[in-house]
């Protein structure tokens, strides 16, 4: 009976530290929606909005691994719990990271609307990418939260294609530049705009990698699509 109490107590600590995470993740979420929102309508109060959420994110952040440390040191979880601790370690810091770059898209927002060139920046091109990334981070804490598999590998082939949207842009960019240098600088604003939303994704996929991880106990990280489909059958 002792050993199911103690058994039951570890549980309820994973659970309440994974909703921590979801928590986490659904803040992150929205930082992205609003950096966005302020890229699309060069909306100064939504970019300041965006900064001011990371800080809860950093805190965040550290709240979760100090109750990780405290469950490890406490518990000395088995193979497959201790595989679920680390990965929530690394999808936290995961999360924080899109918080930066949420954060870093509404700064660039801010710089621009102060330098007077959002007329003259055609942002509307990042949509598609942005609403890519954004669905793909939401689907990773999805899959999280169920531990699935399927989902995961799913996520980690979507990904190429914000990798495409981004390499397809910068063509885009450097064409744009070559016709007429005075684009230049609001073009490598853009650029920069796009390059931290394809890390957004990059951190969505890494999410994906973990749940593999956890479930499979499989490190598929820098691995091909089609180990990574070998190793999960």
């Amino acid at each position: 009976m002792p050993d199911k109490h103690l058994s039951s107590q570890f549980d309820s600590e994973l659970n309440a530290v994974s909703g921590r995470v979801m928590e986490m993740g659904g803040l992150a979420e929205s930082q992205i929606r609003l950096a966005i929102y302020a890229l699309s309508h060069f909306n100064q109060e939504a970019a300041i909005e965006v900064i001011e959420k990371e800080a809860r994110v950093n805190a965040m952040e550290l709240e979760i691994d100090r109750d990780l440390s405290s469950i490890i040191g406490r518990r000395q979880p088995t193979a497959r719990d201790l595989r679920l601790l680390i990965a929530i370690s690394k999808t936290t810091a995961n999360l924080e990271r899109v918080g930066d770059e949420a954060e870093k898209i509404a700064r660039m927002v801010r710089s621009i609307i102060d330098s007077g060139a959002a007329r003259s920046l055609p942002s509307s091109e990042l949509r598609i990418a942005s609403d890519l990334a954004s669905g793909l981070l939401r689907k990773a804490l999805d899959a999280f939260a169920r531990l699935d598999v399927t989902a995961a590998v799913s996520i980690l082939k979507e990904d190429d294609e914000i990798d495409k949207e981004f390499d397809g842009f910068v063509r885009k960019l450097i064409t744009y530049m070559m016709e007429d240098p005075r684009t230049i600088s609001p073009s490598l604003d853009l650029l920069f705009l796009a390059k931290a939303i394809e890390r957004i994704g990059d951190h969505a996929k890494n999410i994906a990698e973990f749940i593999i991880y956890i479930v499979k106990g499989e490190d598929v990280r820098h691995t091909s699509i089609e180990q990574i489909e070998s190793a999960v059958r």
